[in-house]
Formats: C-alpha cells, sequence, structure tokens
C-alpha cells in the first residue's frame, strides 16, 4: 500500500492591537505579531488557540488566521475551498 503524501496547505497565524473593536486595523503595524506560517489548519489553529489565550485579558488584542494557500490558488484550485 502506498501511502499518499499529506498535501500542504499554508497558514499564517498573526495578531496585534486593534484600533477598534468593529475592524481588523491594527493599531500600531510595527508591532503586529507573526506567529508563524504552519503547514495545515489544526497546527495554525493550536498556534493561533494559544496566542489568543495568553492574551484574553486585553480586549483589543485578536489574532487571526490566514489561509495562505487560498492566496496562492486564488482560481479556486483544488484545495482552495478545504482548511
Amino acid at each position: 500500500m502506498t501511502d499518499k503524501p499529506t498535501q500542504q496547505l499554508l497558514h499564517l497565524v498573526l495578531g496585534g492591537e486593534l484600533k477598534d473593536l468593529g475592524s481588523h486595523e491594527f493599531k500600531d503595524l510595527d508591532k503586529v505579531d507573526i506567529v508563524g506560517v504552519y503547514p495545515n489548519y489544526a497546527s495554525a489553529y493550536s498556534a493561533w488557540k494559544a496566542k489568543a489565550q495568553q492574551t484574553v485579558d486585553n480586549a483589543q488584542m485578536r489574532y487571526f488566521i490566514v489561509h495562505l494557500h487560498r492566496l496562492l490558488e486564488p482560481h479556486g484550485g483544488p484545495h482552495s475551498a478545504s482548511h
């Protein structure tokens, strides 16, 4: 039986303090925390959750998961709709 290699679906986790809770605009781009790039959604989610829990006391602080694989396949490649 041949193991099929896992498709790499890159995700970026980043965060920082927002100007306003109703937007996604950061207060200071120089202070944006680039947590890292991850090979799949599950590992990105784990990193996002850890950072979000560390900053729970700051209501202005938000972390996000960016689906880089969707940006790399903008015309709806075979993996653009999956996590």
